[in-house]
């Protein structure tokens, strides 16, 4: 399903970037295309790497625990793939020229996209859903980014105040329904929480294949009964007194409409979305990293006790940690190991 899978919501969003150009605080003058790519350039980044550690300030993005994967780019055009080929042979037989200039796609303007894989739920720590209609998933969409503006308004102001129509924002509100005439459709989902394999919908394929062969033999048998000229259709009519003729075109009809019918339904099992992983939310996800580490710790701080006294340390352990808690305490947002600063939540 477009945009909803595995209990995620797939969002892009394309928003067009002001022509012309604004006066810097230093300056001089730049495009507001080229203050945006500037604004993204010094956006910080999550601080999973020794760079971003040692600069100190995480993404904004890490401000919620729904943002899964995100990303912000400059679509400046559209890519030139060359010009549709042609017989040339045919071509010259139509009198066409060879090499006159064929029609090029390109942007009316550019665009600003943002791009990100979140959690399907309204509240953070929600279970993911399997299922979502489309009215549903606008909600989320819309709730996810009411909390985007709460937590990080001034960084989407300095990026969205160079984009048409951002200047009538001034709330969460507002924030949400400009973002929503800005969306495209996500069609190329990417999912990577698979612990074990996924309980998928199968196809009656033998059921299928019975309904769909029952009326194609019926056409086939009156078919064989007008060649020969039988009065009524070989098997099928010695039964029921059907003549051939009308076994032929009604079978035929059938199946046009029982085909149709198997395909239709075969593209829309195709088109359901696949479930939720067992622990494929973001809250989920820091907390097994959070465990793993501290139980790593915890085995090894363990070694040599007696068993009493690794009884009495899991029990320990079991309450300061609460694995059944998957809110807190966890890893933060962001960091690579709890033990970044700011790492415990």
């Amino acid at each position: 399903m477009p945009n909803f899978d595995t209990g995620h919501l797939f969002l892009t969003f394309l928003t067009p970037i002001k022509g012309g150009s604004e006066a810097l605080a230093m300056g001089g003058m730049a495009s507001h295309e080229q203050i945006v790519k500037t604004v993204l350039g010094l956006l910080p980044t999550a601080l999973q790497s020794p760079a971003t550690r040692d600069i100190g300030e995480n993404s904004p993005f890490c401000r919620n625990r729904q943002t899964h994967l995100c990303r912000y780019m400059v679509l400046d055009d559209v890519t030139y793939n060359g010009r549709t080929a042609k017989n040339a042979l045919v071509a010259s037989i139509q009198g066409q020229d060879p090499i006159h200039p064929q029609p090029v796609d390109r942007l009316n303007a550019a665009y600003l996209m943002f791009a990100a894989d979140i959690d399907a739920v309204m509240d953070e720590g929600d279970p993911l859903p399997a299922h979502l209609d489309p009215d549903q998933q606008a909600w989320v969409r819309d709730a996810y980014l009411r909390r985007l503006w709460t937590t990080m308004q001034p960084e989407l102001r300095s990026i969205y105040r160079h984009c048409y129509g951002f200047e009538a924002v001034t709330s969460a509100e507002d924030f949400a329904a400009y973002m929503a005439r800005c969306q495209i459709e996500t069609t190329l989902p990417f999912n990577d929480y698979w612990i074990a394999p996924p309980t998928l919908s199968n196809l009656p394929i033998k059921a299928l294949g019975i309904v769909a062969a029952t009326p194609v033999v019926a056409a086939l048998l009156g078919l064989i009964g007008v060649v020969l000229g039988l009065s009524t259709a070989p098997v099928l009519g010695w039964i029921t007194g059907w003549g051939s003729g009308a076994t032929a075109l009604i079978g035929t009809l059938v199946s046009v409409a029982v085909l149709y019918g198997v395909y239709r339904y075969v593209m829309a099992n195709g088109q359901n979305p696949m479930p939720p992983a067992k622990y494929g939310d973001l809250p989920s996800v820091l907390k097994s990293l959070y465990l793993q580490q501290t139980f790593a710790d915890f085995t090894v701080e363990s070694q040599g006790q007696s068993p009493e006294a690794l009884h009495a340390a899991f029990g320990h352990y079991i309450d300061n940690h609460k694995p059944a808690d998957k809110m807190a305490p966890s890893q933060a947002p962001g960091v690579i190991s709890i033990a970044a600063e700011g790492g415990v939540i």
